[in-house]
């Protein structure tokens, strides 16, 4: 089993900009909105970026924080279920780290959002045991991964690298302990590089 980590950053580092809203998931990061410049690679497609693509799509199971299933803050006082719509893309289990308990919330399609709130071991439990032989992909945010990196509980690492800097925002790698990595794999576009690494103990 072999988790992984995708994640779009800038050239210095950021995953999202300040003042995250419902119309500006990713914060400020100059763009209209949706974070346009970062995730501007999404928008050429599967054409452009297959092997990308192909392999976010095969974990069995997902983790992700708070902050990238949605803006709403403290307890969950609105019903809110994720910026993807009634049919999110992961067609399987996907833990929410919280400090604020909530009943699983299922979704079109297989997905199925299960709330956390004793920690991200617990929650990487419960994805081992939901994903049996498959991997498992923590998507996110950046203060997500970056707990995991310092748990030492990912094993490899594919970083989408976005030609601009963004000087303020969410970092990647903040408060992570020094790393080796072996790279595995690098390809560009116009829009962006694809970086892949395992992460060695």
């Amino acid at each position: 089993m072999t988790v992984t980590c995708d994640l779009t950053i800038t050239l210095d580092g950021y995953a999202a900009g300040h003042r995250q809203t419902e119309q500006r998931p990713f914060g400020d990061d100059g763009g209209d909105g949706w974070g346009d410049r970062l995730h501007a690679w999404y928008g050429e497609g599967r054409e452009e970026h297959p092997d990308e693509f192909d392999r976010m799509l095969t974990a069995k199971a997902f983790i992700m924080g708070r902050n990238m299933f949605g803006p709403v803050r403290g307890p969950w006082d609105r019903p809110w279920t994720g910026w993807w719509g009634d049919e999110p893309p992961y067609h399987g289990p996907v833990f929410v780290l919280t400090h604020h308990p909530r009943e699983p919330q299922p979704m079109a399609g297989g997905t199925t959002f299960h709330f956390v709130t004793d920690g991200i071991e617990a929650a990487m439990d419960r994805a081992r045991e939901a994903a049996g032989d498959g991997g498992i992909s923590v998507h996110g945010g950046a203060t997500t991964v970056n707990q995991y990196l310092a748990a030492g509980l990912i094993d490899e690492l594919r970083l989408h690298v976005a030609p601009f800097t963004l000087g303020a925002g969410v970092r990647l790698f903040d408060g992570v302990p020094p790393l080796n990595l072996e790279q595995l794999d690098a390809r560009s576009t116009p829009s962006v590089t694809h970086l892949r690494y395992r992460v060695l103990r």
